[in-house]
């Protein structure tokens, strides 16, 4: 009787694992280039990934490729590449639903009676842009019913990969089944082709957001200081302690005075240096 094959059934062989050694040494260059912590309990997780990418590349094992990318055998890119395929990117239009009602029933209403000429967002941590589309949504709604205000949101994410889907604002139909009719009509394009079960942004919201590669755990931030809000939800579980509070001491930096940082809702910054005052659940305001 002939042996199974279990690559045939999506099984990884013995020799297309990754070892010990090499868990800890791509752990600790994940960290290193990302800030993102990934526990022992995360192995098979990256071996998937890993296995994927080194298909792509016709390397025989992620065991071969490992020793590849930590022996510096491969092209400068490919770190680019393996950082899109270790990041995680949950995203979806509107999520956190409570985070945008206070956006929309607090903040901008108390912007508007300050008079504030432009609104400036910066979404931190963008994934494939829905974060970035809904607060653009939300804001041109906005100042489409207060006149002399304006807007402008920047998207940044590390994953490059990710970044091209979002400027495309391209998605399956049902992931803006949480967007509200209204906004739906005014902002989303559907397809002609009955058959095609995609939608795209609208171009005059696409227009309003500039998409760019930053990486949060950088000892500084290469963009303007000045804005009014800044979202960075669901990252920074993935960094330990101390790079959590650089990266929140970093982001308030950009902040204007008075102005508001939302986080994710199962983060916290309880005993990190800052000065901002907690005003609804994990959104802050900066002294």
């Amino acid at each position: 009787m002939n042996a199974l094959n279990p690559n045939a059934f999506g099984i990884a062989s013995e020799d297309d694992r990754i070892t010990s050694r090499q868990f800890k040494a791509l752990a600790e260059l994940i960290q290193r280039e990302t800030g993102i912590n990934i526990k022992s309990s995360k192995q098979t997780m990256l071996e998937g990934r890993l296995r994927r990418r080194a298909r792509t590349l016709d390397v025989g094992s992620i065991g071969e490729y490992c020793d590849l990318i930590l022996g510096g055998r491969f092209e400068a890119d490919e770190r680019e590449h393996l950082i899109n395929a270790v990041t995680t990117n949950k995203t979806d239009f509107f999520r956190e639903p409570g985070h945008f009602d206070y956006l929309t029933g607090t903040v901008l209403p108390l912007y508007a009676e300050e008079s504030c000429r432009q609104i400036r967002c910066w979404s931190a941590a963008c994934s494939t842009g829905a974060e970035p589309y809904t607060l653009a949504m939300l804001l041109d709604d906005f100042i489409s019913r207060n006149r002399g205000m304006d807007y402008r949101v920047l998207a940044t994410d590390i994953d490059t990969d990710v970044l091209s889907t979002a400027i495309k604002g391209i998605y399956p139909r049902e992931q803006v089944d949480p967007v509200p009719a209204d906004l739906r009509r005014r902002y989303v394009m559907e397809s002609r082709d009955p058959n095609r079960q995609e939608i795209r942004i609208a171009p005059e919201l696409r227009r309003r957001v500039a998409f760019g590669r930053l990486n949060l755990i950088e000892e500084s931030y290469p963009i303007d200081d000045g804005f009014h809000l800044i979202f960075c939800r669901n990252v920074l579980i993935y960094f330990d302690k101390k790079t959590q509070e650089e990266v929140v001491l970093r982001l308030c930096e950009k902040l204007l005075p008075g102005g508001y940082l939302f986080l994710g809702h199962s983060e916290s910054i309880t005993g990190f240096r800052h000065d901002l005052t907690q005003v609804a659940g994990t959104v802050f305001r900066r002294s």
